[in-house]
This record gives structure tokens, sequence and C-alpha cells, in this order.
């Protein structure tokens, strides 16, 4: 972050006389007390506790300065509300450093697409990308400020639990690309139906100065500003498409209709075709050579949690998909999970865990999923949390076991998965089968 004390002050207006501040470059800004280093800048936020509480703190370990909604005797710069001021900063930052923006969103694959086109375009560019999920109002801007001063293309990945959500996000970031991978129905709780989301994502256009990529929904059609250049994907027909697809048990080779080259990623599940050729297009629209996309997505290193086989301490195979979960994403890992062969004298075992978020359909929801399920590949089924009980109530006649603990799941699973069994994990973030995954590990 190169900027200095009197710059930032009448970045944000700073109100008090900061004059009589030493204008020094500040290394960094830090909304947690316990990242603070000496030289860096203490961004107090309302979380659990208000940040305000840990200046002293900030300071103790280094601080250079801090913002501040009222007068503290350490160094500050006063404003009326600081998560504002932070945002205006980041924006300011942007403009000045002038480095162009990729912007990404999507109901699933955002994460993940978003790891491939950094890995695309780091072949040729100084490359920088959300780190972790910080991909909202607080962490979209805390990616801006912590980007590498040699950064060259910022790959932002943009979340969305409310309407305009998206909307904020991108007329703060001003890309000149934005990709949108899937409207599905994550967050209807919150949006209250998928055209609402369809709506949401497209907000991904309000700062937009570029080409927009999405899918060939029709879902989104009535929100395609007049004048965007939009470019569809999906079926053949559209302008970008799958040629021909391979599954393997943990990778997939793909082509596509824009490529001369087939394809190799060390990931399953075909959504994830669809987002590497997603990343193949960003990288060729900035002029990335095939043999280097081919090279930058068959060696990608993706964020931990998104589809990634493990092995057991027994020698079971576990595909782990917990960070998030939605009815499309769970109908899709299912179905890359019920296509891959069975190992020899293994079977196959499904843990789903519930969806959240999905508002008063929820139940209803889950107990759509019966129609993916297919038992004649899947031998057994095990289901947690209060909505998967609307599944397992639907699915009385099949080999189905249900577990309203945690600890009474993970017991389970530990006494009867065996050394030739493959076994998916599947659900929300906060049902916390990661836990169980580790304990296995």
């Amino acid at each position: 972050m190169k900027l200095t004390t009197h710059e930032i002050a009448q970045v944000i207006n700073a109100q008090n006389d900061y004059t009589q501040l030493p204008d020094v470059p500040l290394h960094k800004i830090e909304f947690d007390s316990r990242l603070i280093e000496a030289g860096d800048l203490f961004l107090p936020l309302q979380g659990a506790r208000d940040g305000h509480d840990f200046i002293s703190t900030a300071f103790e370990k280094g601080a250079q300065l801090t913002f501040s909604e009222k007068t503290v005797p350490e160094p500050h710069l006063l404003v009326e509300d600081n998560l504002k001021a932070f945002q205006k900063l980041a924006k300011y930052y942007l403009e000045k450093t002038k480095v162009p923006v990729i912007a990404v969103t999507g109901s699933n694959g955002k994460t993940t697409t978003k790891d491939m086109i950094a890995s695309v375009l780091a072949q040729d560019f100084m490359t920088y990308k959300t780190q972790g999920n910080h991909n909202n109002e607080i962490g979209l801007p805390y990616t801006i400020l912590h980007m590498p001063e040699a950064t060259e293309k910022l790959v932002l990945e943009m979340g969305m639990d409310h309407p305009g959500d998206i909307d904020f996000l991108s007329q703060l970031a001003q890309p000149e690309l934005a990709v949108i991978t899937l409207i599905g129905e994550a967050h209807l709780e919150f949006m209250g139906s998928r055209e609402n989301i369809a709506k949401g994502k497209m907000g991904i256009t309000a700062g937009l100065h570029g080409e927009l990529i999405a899918p060939a929904d029709p879902i989104i059609n009535a929100y395609i500003p007049e004048n965007q250049k939009i470019t569809r994907f999906g079926v053949s027909g559209e302008e970008l498409y799958l040629t021909k697809l391979i599954e393997h048990k943990d990778r997939l080779t793909f082509e596509t209709n824009f490529l001369n080259t087939e394809i190799t990623i060390p990931v399953p599940g075909k959504y994830n075709a669809t987002n590497a050729m997603l990343a193949a297009y960003v990288g060729q629209h900035y002029g990335i050579s095939e043999a280097k996309i081919k090279s930058a997505l068959e060696k990608v290193n993706l964020t931990r949690n998104r589809t990634e086989w493990k092995k057991a301490k027994n020698g079971a195979d576990l595909l782990s998909d917990v960070y998030n979960a939605n009815p499309t994403a769970m109908r899709l890992i299912l179905e890359t999970f019920q296509s891959i062969p069975k190992n020899e004298k293994g079977r196959k075992i499904a843990v789903l865990a519930d969806m959240l978020e999905l508002g008063p359909t929820a139940p209803e929801l889950h107990k759509g999923l019966l129609d993916t399920l297919d038992f004649t590949k899947l031998d057994r089924v095990y289901l947690y949390g209060p909505l998967m009980k609307n599944l397992a109530d639907s699915a009385t006649d099949q080999p189905v076991s249900y577990f309203s603990s945690l600890p009474d799941l993970e017991k389970a699973l530990l006494e009867e998965i065996e050394p030739q069994d493959q076994v998916l994990f599947k659900g929300s973030n906060s049902m916390k089968l990661s836990a169980i995954v580790d304990k296995l590990v």
C-alpha cells in the first residue's frame, strides 16, 4: 500500500487537523489488531466488540496511525464512518494505481473460477487475487489495499448476501471484465427468488466498463443493460462451450470451441470444466498463448475445501466439498461422484449436511434432492441436520441413515468407513463436516 498519512487524510476527508501528524508512508491496513505490525494503519470496525476498544493494543504492536469515529489519544484520522472511509480509500487506490480488475461472481464456482483465472493471468502478468473468502464490503477493499505494488492484474471475487451487494462492489472496483459463473439458489433466504438472485448477480455491471461473460441462462436477459457487450457460454451454439469432456476420479479432460488444444485439470466435477473454460477465455482475452493457458490450468492450485480428494488414515478415498452448499452445487457434485467408477470391492457413500440460507423453500429443496440420489450407484447415504431430515423422511425405503448430532455422525463414519470406500462430503460450511473430514484424514 503506497500511501502516506496526509494523502490518506485528504482522500477520506479527515475531520481533525492531520497536518500535525508526520506525513510518512503507511505499510498496510489491518482491522484485526493481532495482525498489526510496525508502521501499519489500524481500522477499528464494529463486530462482536467495538474495534475502538483495540486501538491501544494496535499501537502497542507498532501501529503508526488509526482511523477513528471519536477523538482518541493515539494519532488518528477522525471520520464519521470507519468502514465507508476504508471503502473510499480502496476506490481511490485503484484509481491511482490503474490496475485492471477482473470481477467474478456466481452462485457456485466463483472461488474456483477466480483461482483459475488468476493462475492463467499469472503466466504473463503480476497477478493478485482475493485471498480466502474476502469477497464482501470489507474483504474486497482489504484485498485492493493489500495487493503488491507491482500488481498488473487484480482478480476480485464478489459475494452476495442481500440485494445491492454486487452493485456496490462493482461500483467500488470498476472492473474492465466481469464473469458470472452460475445463477443458482444460494441465499434464497435473503433474495426471495431465483429472479432476484439473477438481478443481484447482474449488479456486477453497475461499475463494469468492458465485457461481461455470463451463462446462457434466459433468467438474466431482463437485467442486461442496454449496449452491454456480453459473451454467453453454455451449450453448443453459444459463443463459448465445451466440445469434449471426459471425467475421471481426480481430473477432467476437456476441449472448447475456441481453443485448439485439449486441457486436463487436476480436479473432478464437470462444472469445473466450465470454470476452467471461462478462465481460458479470460486468458485469451488478455493475449495469453494457448500453451501457457494449458500449462496454468493443468497446475492450478485451488482454495481449500473446493472439491478436493483426500486420503483417510485407513486408505478410503474422501471427496471433500464442504465450503458451501446450495441445491445446484449439491446436484452437480452428486452427479459427478455417482459417475466415478467404484474402487475394487469398495462402496460409494454420500455424507450430506444441511444447505443453509434457502429461506421458506428450504424443506422442499432438501426433499427434492431425492431425484438426484442414484441408489444403483450409491451404497449408503448419511444425512445430517434438521433440514436434511426432510430428505431422510422421503427416502425411508432406501439405504439412508439420518443423524441430528455431529458427534453421532462422526462416530458412525469412523466405525463404518472401510479402506476401499469412496466417500463424498457435501454441506454448508457451518455444518462443520470439515471437522469429520479432518478427523478421518
